[in-house]
């Protein structure tokens, strides 16, 4: 039997071209989702999409409240999204507090009912818009505070956070997922997507990830209003 993983599937570029690379070392993946309050629902659309395509074992959608905290363009529509570019040491107001932390203790609470040692989640230290919890020091320290806080780990089974892109660029993880037959089509990265997951073009995520197609060499598949 295959080992089994739990993938954090948001319905973006990284998160497919993560799920890609599970798959292909043989893991049994488990996708998690989740409603978060985010502005639109075209992502987890996608991440439907994304995990029937690559033959994941399971995927669930897991609803939690963050727009009743704000704090973000992402889940307050008070707060504009910038479309001026990522300014360089400076965490942009897409920021959303504490998201992956929740996020992956979520991750952590399924992979231990399921017997399961293997989390994977598509954070990037590169070509990223400056979030805190997007880097290395971060996800070591989730990793030792999960084998600290549960049941399996103490009792000698401890748990591995995978961070297969962590030190690629935009345009080396699209040739990642290109190579693993990722169809980016199916995925949204957009910050303000619509209703049918057309991308706007000017976001901070939309412009990395134009920027990564031209630089892999590889047809934008996005589809733009």
């Amino acid at each position: 039997m295959n080992k089994k993983a739990v993938i954090l599937l948001s319905g973006g570029l990284d998160s497919a071209t993560v799920l890609a690379i599970a798959k292909e070392q043989s893991f049994d993946c488990y996708c998690l989702s989740f409603q978060y309050g985010q502005r639109h629902s075209a992502e987890l659309a996608a991440a439907k999409r994304v995990a029937h395509a690559l033959g994941a074992r399971e995927h669930r959608l897991a609803t939690i409240d963050l727009a009743a905290f704000g704090g973000s363009a992402l889940t307050d529509k008070s707060i504009d999204v910038p479309t001026d570019g990522v300014q360089e040491g400076v965490i942009p107001v897409t920021y959303v507090p504490a998201r992956n932390t929740i996020m992956l203790s979520y991750a952590l609470a399924w992979a231990e009912v399921l017997q399961a040692q293997d989390i994977f989640v598509g954070v990037n230290a590169v070509d990223y818009s400056g979030y805190p919890d997007c880097r290395p020091e971060y996800i070591s320290a989730f990793e030792d505070m999960a084998n600290l806080a549960t049941k399996v780990a103490v009792e000698g089974h401890p748990f591995k956070i995978h961070t297969p892109l962590i030190d690629l660029t935009k345009a080396e993880i699209i040739s990642a997922g290109v190579t693993r037959a990722v169809d980016y089509a199916l995925t949204v990265s957009c910050y303000l997507a619509d209703e049918e997951g057309r991308a706007c073009g000017q976001c901070d995520s939309c412009r990395l990830r134009k920027e990564g197609f031209e630089l892999a060499g590889v047809v934008d598949v996005t589809r733009y209003r």
